[in-house]
Order: structure tokens, then sequence, then C-alpha cells
């Protein structure tokens, strides 16, 4: 009978002194038949009660595969690889970059040089002839307001018409003066009288006087009376013709032949005589203009004043009247510059009997100008407006490189779209057309057209 503080402690089996633990035999099986023994037997030992090596090995862990040394190489290998590839990847990409950079920044020296085009002065000049502006005025213009005062009875003519000279134009009621010429022809009456009685008396006391019947100085009273009743004949005369005048100016007739542009009144409106702008209420009643012939008047440049004279011929030409002329003549000139413009003012007459211009039309007079020399012709597109004056960009090749350079011109003359150059350029000159505001001397630049002045 065992004791009681020694357990009886049984183990699934127990190896023989004899087994052999030998990892190289390969296998499970093979560990198994060296030893002698199998799962049964290991069993057998646990029943009767045989003691636990504390030198064996569970079976479990006997079992267990070894690892393969050939994964591990293998698995080293794929991961070099992938290295070498993520290496060339990096280095690939940097290239690219660096290659990408290089091509920008090639392209943005490239777009940093402007592209222009350019023309070469032609020898040819513009048409002698300067184009001005300017706008036809009526020869005779006149605004046309009362003499009396009253009330506008009828009117005949609207604006449009053409009236003549003399023609009854609008009538005007003026109670006032006809109350002042009935009074003004009473007194006239009674002066009268007065002076019949005056001279009679006055041949009487004469009469007397030779028979010594009367005094001297009472003839001579009679005398004077009889010639102050003459005077104040006279002044009732006066007053009646003044007052019949203004009572004439109650019919309004036309100055002169011409067309009525304005009608500023209508019937029964109050008419105040006067003028406008005399401190008055008075207004123009009408307004007549004649339109047979018209004036222009022109401000001739200072610098093209000396071809043009009194007499000359001019064209005239309007936007109304596309492809269509109208002459004209230089009447006159105001001999005198305006100092403000430096302008000569001239008067240019256009005969217009079928009154196709209207007064207050805008349109250009052509002068024809002699020809003083030969000039360069260039578009005016070409041309540089600075502080430093009036500049054209020209095409410099430089060491094989085409730079620009700023050269100052003289306008001979404008032509609108082309001008005429006296000086700073030659026909062999490649000048820029359009040229950018930022354009420098010395400036690198790309020609791509060359043509030449037309």
């Amino acid at each position: 009978m065992k004791a009681i503080d020694e357990p009886d402690i049984q183990t699934p089996a127990a190896r023989t002194p004899g087994a052999s633990l030998s990892r190289e035999s390969g296998g499970q099986d093979r560990y198994r038949q060296q030893d002698g023994y199998d799962a049964g037997e290991t069993n057998t030992a646990a029943t009767h009660g045989d003691r636990l090596d504390p030198h064996a090995v569970p079976v479990h862990e006997q079992d267990a595969p070894l690892p393969k040394p050939g994964l591990s190489k293998s698995i080293w290998g794929i991961v070099s690889i992938l290295a070498v590839l993520l290496i060339l990847a990096i280095v690939f990409g940097i290239l690219r970059r660096h290659h990408a950079e290089t091509t920008l920044e090639d392209v943005t020296v490239q777009d940093a040089i402007p592209t222009v085009s350019v023309i070469y002065p032609s020898g040819g000049h513009l048409a002698s002839e300067l184009s001005l502006p300017g706008a036809t005025q009526a020869f005779v213009d006149t605004p046309i307001y009362s003499r009396t005062n009253g009330y506008l009875k009828q009117w005949f003519f609207d604006i449009g018409a053409h009236v003549k000279k003399g023609q009854l134009m609008a009538t005007i009621e003026t109670p006032e003066v006809d109350q002042q010429l009935q009074v003004a022809e009473a007194d006239l009456k009674s002066a009268q009288a007065n002076l019949d009685l005056a001279n009679t008396t006055s041949a009487r006391y004469q009469a007397l006087l030779k028979s010594n019947s009367v005094s001297k100085q009472e003839t001579d009273e009679a005398v004077g009376g009889a010639l102050a009743r003459h005077a104040a004949v006279e002044a009732a005369e006066a007053s009646v013709r003044r007052l019949q005048q203004l009572q004439s100016f109650e019919r309004i007739y036309a100055p002169f032949d011409g067309i009525v542009t304005a009608r500023n009144t209508d019937v029964g409106a109050l008419i105040v005589a006067g003028q406008e702008g005399n401190g008055g209420n008075a207004r123009e009643l009408f307004h007549l203009a004649s339109t047979d012939r018209l004036r222009v008047f022109v401000p001739v440049p200072e610098a093209d004043m000396t071809g043009i004279h009194d007499g000359d011929h001019a064209t005239l030409t309007s936007d109304a009247y596309p492809g269509r002329s109208f002459d004209g003549i230089l009447a006159r000139n105001a001999n005198s510059v305006d100092p403000a413009s430096r302008t000569l003012t001239v008067e240019v007459d256009v005969p217009n009997a079928n009154h196709t211009l209207l007064p207050g039309a805008y349109v250009f007079v052509h002068f024809k100008l002699p020809v003083l020399g030969q000039y360069l012709t260039i578009p005016s597109n070409t041309l540089i407006f600075r502080s430093a004056g009036l500049q054209v960009g020209i095409v410099r090749n430089s060491g094989g490189t085409d730079r620009a350079q700023l050269v100052p011109v003289t306008i001979a003359h404008d032509g609108g779209a082309l001008v005429e150059i006296s000086t700073g350029l030659t026909t062999s000159d490649a000048v820029i057309v359009n040229p950018s505001d930022s354009l420098a001397n010395g400036q690198q630049i790309r020609v791509t057209a060359k043509g030449a002045s037309k």
C-alpha cells in the first residue's frame, strides 16, 4: 500500500530507455518505428501506471512538421526584385520630371520672345488732299421776334415751310397800341386846330401893326404862339407815326427767302416786344434759315494753311449721301491762327439750290494740296505714342538675333489708315506692325511675316 503523501502520477506513455529522438528520421512514423511502440502501446503504459519520464517529448510536438529551408530563399529573392523595381521607378520618375522641367523652361523662354510681323515703307505718297470735318450752316439764319405787344391772332407757316421775302407769316392783336394811336390822332387834330387859330391870330396882329392898332409886343406874341402851335402839331404827328409804325408790326412778314426751322408760338399766346435775353419775357416767334447756299467753317491745321488760298475749290462728302460729293469754294479765312488750337478758320460756301444738304449736317471738307516733297508711307497701326514722342519699332539683327529698335519719326501728312513720314525711316527698314505697349529698345523678337506697305 502506497504512502498518502506520495501521489500516484500517471502519464500517457513512458518512453523506453532505448528510444531515439532523431529529427533527421524524416517523420512521425519513422520515429515511432525506431522506438518500437505505437499509440496503443502508449495507452497500455498509461494503463499500467508507469511513471512519466521528465525528459519525454509530448506527442503533439513530435507531430509538428519542420520548416523547409528553400522557402526563405524564395521570399528574399522576391523582395529583392521588388526593391530593384521600386528603385528603377523612382529613378525613372526623377528623370522624367527633370526632363519636363527642362522642357517647360525652354518653352517659357521661347514664349517670352514676342512674335511680330513687319512691313517695309513704300516710296509713294498719299493723294495731295486734306480732309477735315465740319458742320454746315445756313447762309442766313435769323430768329424773328415781335416789335409790339399783344396776342397772336393767326399764323400762316409752320416748320419746314418755304417762304418768300415779304410773305405774311403771322398777325398780332394790339389793343393797347390801337388805343394809343387813337389818342395820338385826337391830340394831332387838337394841335392842328390850335395851330390854325394861332396862324389866324398872328396874321391879324401883323395887319393891325401896320396901322399901329396894336403894339409890336402883342404882334410878336401872336407870331410866337403860332410857331409854338406848329411845333406841337409836328410833335403830335410824330407820335401818330410812331404808333402807326408799332401798329404795322401787328403783321409779321418774312425778311428773306428761306425755310421756317422753328415755330415757338400759337394762337392766343401773349406776345412781348423785344428780344430774348434783354431782361424781358420776349420769345422768338419763328426761326427762318436761308438754305439756298450753305457755309461750312473748317479749322485748318497750321502746318497745312500755306497750301490753302481764298478762291480754291473744295469737295464736301456726307455719310448721309455715300458715294456723292458736293462742290464748294473757299470764300474767306480768318487771317489769324487760333493760339489755343493752332488752326486757321476758313469758310467754304456750298451752293444748295435743291436743298439737298441740311443746315447742321456733319460733313468732311476735302482740300487739294500741292505735293511739296517725297515721303515714305506706312500704316498708321505701326505708330507708337509715348512720352518720348511719336516713334515706330524697326527690326535690327544683332549677332544673328532679331531685336527691336525704337526710332522717332515725323508725320508729314495723315491720311487716316496711312501716314506719310518725312524723317526717321528708309525703304529698307523693317517696321513692326501693331507693336505692343511693352516693346522696348534691344528687346529680342521673332519675325513671322514680312510684307510691303501699300
